[in-house]
């Protein structure tokens, strides 16, 4: 299992004993030390596989984590816990749930809902959403979570009226979590360290079960997910964390990149192995990848290197605005297509997600497929939200956010003056509300919850999503609408049946406690499909993990990258510039820089200076292109303004085939198509769309 490693890598995998410290340079093959080395430590050092804890970042990480441990273990591997930080985390309240106050069916809440509450609370306290966003407390209790302060610690810096209603706000929120027998995701991480502080043989167990511990992404360990890992790894100190302090780009999320940096202030022991032999990118890439992120003092100093060709030089656009930026990224494409490039290895990059809406729509105007990773999210959509609420409710009838979710969805006139006595009268008897429901209307909803707890227990997944969607009257209300956009919510319902047959299929159980678990981990953003052969757009902190053979990084100025946010902080500078190296180094052939001399965001232009990590490349690795006349996108005739469109008419697409005109907006078309395509919004008079004669 070694002979493909380099010997950096083998001196990785075979170091077993003592804390270890890997800096994996981007491209290096982090990954397959990773999994090499656990396979290393079951075969060849006959660690039980029980004893073995891998720790990942993503969902998406954690599952290639486990095929590739699979490919090389077999079916031992099952026995490994390998997972995130928060399904770890979940793991441990699922085992521990009596001694921190919860009871077996205690519910996660997403984001939305810990706003939902958040927004309840100020509501109730008479505040001003102006000046207490519920957005920004949320922010704060999540912040003041991640540093392990609960109220009563947090209390002790609120200095101001604001600070002080932010404690009381704190407080009344884990107030609702606990009545609501619910944890948020920040509580996956901070309820176990409690745990272990208040039972230290709980603890001991825990360091006898994990005496082997792998954290990849260390540099993205927040404060939280750093204690946990030192208390479980403290008695054996079998604790390997691999990483790469040039690629800390998430401290808005509380990830601390000095945890990294302080490893061997915390393991003096501990052995240090660089992997700096780049497998990824040409030399050139690595040349200015390298130009860029030497300018930072705060790093472990590392050099990229590889023994791939030197590659072609980077081309370096000069463009005068950001239509003229535009025209150059999708010309470069389209000599790629001209090249038989597949679309799926060509990634469009920008700082900003402002930046995407003039892609977008040069791509639109040009025919060329797309796709903008992050901008949609399925379980986002309001009636898979309503659908998931009443899976939570079944299986947790306390959760008060889901049942107030759904107390009306559809329709059942139940007011919201008797929803508020409810609530008030449930507060006051330190009841849940569907313990508090006894009559009227809402008695007939507690009645029909009832109904689909006992059927829940008799019905599969699949089929109970369907007497959910039949017995509420979700489905016959939609129907009822007949509408387009009514039909496009019932084909999503009925899309979500896909999920839970898959789930059942690919896991052999049909738990809603362990259905609920899994969609809950899901990560906020629509993962990537890889077989869409689409140009994808996408922010450079969506892209961190991925690889293109050819990357374009837009935007390029002052003021955008590095943005001006970061000009009075040195530190956040300086992950400006380790962004700008994550996105040179998802390159593998071709790299292509953008900027424009004039940009129009809010509706405000303003005149930028290149960016100041241009300046810091050696421009023999630069082909600089400058002071082109830029031909307007009107010219090319991919648009005909002179078509008139009706609702109800009927068109065919290129790409949908044929649909019917939902909604007209100025230069927009809104298009229904047949499923599984559903609602389109396409360029008015663009040649892929003919009127249906």
């Amino acid at each position: 299992m070694l002979e493909n490693l380099n010997d950096r890598q083998k001196e990785a995998v075979t170091y077993t004993t003592g804390p270890l410290l890997v800096l994996a340079g981007a491209g290096s093959g982090k990954t397959r030390v990773l999994t090499t080395r656990i396979a290393y430590l079951i075969l060849e050092k006959q660690v039980d596989p029980t004893n073995v804890l891998a720790i990942t970042f993503t969902n998406k990480a954690a599952k290639e984590m486990k095929e590739r441990v699979n490919g090389l273990l077999g079916n031992i591997s099952y026995r490994i816990q390998i997972s995130t930080f928060h399904s770890f985390g979940l793991l441990i309240l699922k085992q521990n749930y009596d001694k921190i106050g919860l009871t077996k069916n205690f519910t996660i809440i997403d984001s939305e809902d810990s706003l939902a509450i958040i927004k309840k609370i100020i509501k109730e306290m008479n505040l001003d959403t102006k000046i207490y966003s519920p957005k920004q407390i949320k922010n704060q209790i999540s912040g003041a979570k991640n540093e392990m302060m609960d109220y009563d610690e947090y209390s002790k810096y609120a200095n101001t009226l604001f600070e002080e209603k932010v404690v009381e706000i704190y407080k009344r929120y884990q107030a609702k979590l606990k009545s609501n027998n619910s944890v948020d995701f920040d509580d996956l991480l901070i309820m176990p360290i409690k745990l272990f502080q208040n039972y230290p043989s709980i603890l001991k167990e825990y360091q006898e079960q994990y005496k082997y511990i792998l954290i990849d992404e260390y540099q993205d360990t927040n404060q939280a997910q750093y204690i946990l890992t030192k208390m479980i790894s403290a008695k054996y100190r079998n604790i390997c964390v691999v990483g790469d302090n040039d690629q800390s780009i998430y401290s808005f999320r509380g990830a601390n990149y000095h945890n990294i940096l302080n490893f061997e202030k915390d393991y003096p022991d501990a052995k240090v192995i660089m992997l700096e032999e780049n497998y990824r990118s040409t030399k050139n890439i690595l040349n200015v990848a390298n130009d860029i992120i030497k300018n930072n003092s705060l790093r472990k100093d590392k050099n990229l290197w590889t023994n791939n060709t030197e590659g072609l030089k980077i081309k370096y656009f000069k463009t005068d605005n950001e239509k003229d930026e535009t025209y150059k990224v999708v010309t470069e494409i389209r000599k790629l297509i001209d090249d038989n490039v597949p679309l799926n290895e060509i990634a469009v990059l920008y700082r900003t997600n402002v930046q995407s809406r003039n892609l977008e729509e040069a791509f639109l105007k040009s025919n060329i497929p797309y796709k903008v990773i992050g901008s949609f999210y399925f379980y986002k959509r309001k009636e898979i939200k309503d659908l998931i609420a009443y899976l939570k409710l079944i299986y947790n009838p306390k959760d008060d956010n889901s049942l107030l979710r759904v107390i009306n969805v559809p329709k059942r006139k139940i007011g919201i003056k008797t929803i508020e006595k409810l609530t008030t009268y449930a507060n006051s008897n330190n009841l849940c509300i569907f313990d508090a429901i006894n009559s009227g209307k809402e008695l007939e909803f507690k009645n029909l919850i009832n109904e689909l707890i006992n059927q829940s227990e008799k019905l599969t997944l699949t089929e109970l999503v369907d007497y959910i969607l039949d017995k509420t009257g979700m489905k016959k209300e939609l129907e009822e609408e007949k509408t387009l956009e009514a039909e496009a919510k019932i084909e999503h319902l009925e899309e979500f049946k896909s999920i839970t047959k898959y789930f059942e299929e690919n896991s052999g159980i049909i738990s809603l406690e362990e259905f609920l678990d899994s969609i809950s981990l899901v990560a906020d953003m629509e993962e990537m499909k890889n077989n869409d052969n689409v140009v994808t757009l996408m922010t450079i902190h969506s892209s961190k993990g991925l690889e293109f053979n050819n990357v374009f990084i837009t935007g390029l100025e002052e003021g955008i990258f590095p943005h001006s946010n970061s000009f009075q902080d040195k530190e956040q500078l300086e992950e400006e510039r380790r962004l700008c190296y994550v996105a040179v180094t998802r390159a593998k052939n071709n790299l292509y820089l953008l900027n424009a001399r004039k940009r129009t965001i809010y509706g405000e232009s303003s005149y930028n200076l290149p960016s100041r990590f241009i300046d810091e490349i050696n421009k023999d690795y630069l082909e600089i292109i400058s002071g082109e006349e830029v031909p307007s996108f009107d010219k090319e005739k991919a648009i005909d303004e002179t078509i008139e469109y009706n609702l109800s008419e009927k068109v065919v697409s290129d790409r949908y085939g044929e649909g019917v005109i939902v909604g007209i907006d100025s230069n927009v078309l809104t298009i229904a198509f047949a499923h599984p395509i559903g609602i389109k919004k396409m360029i008015k008079g663009h040649k892929s769309i003919r009127k249906v004669r």
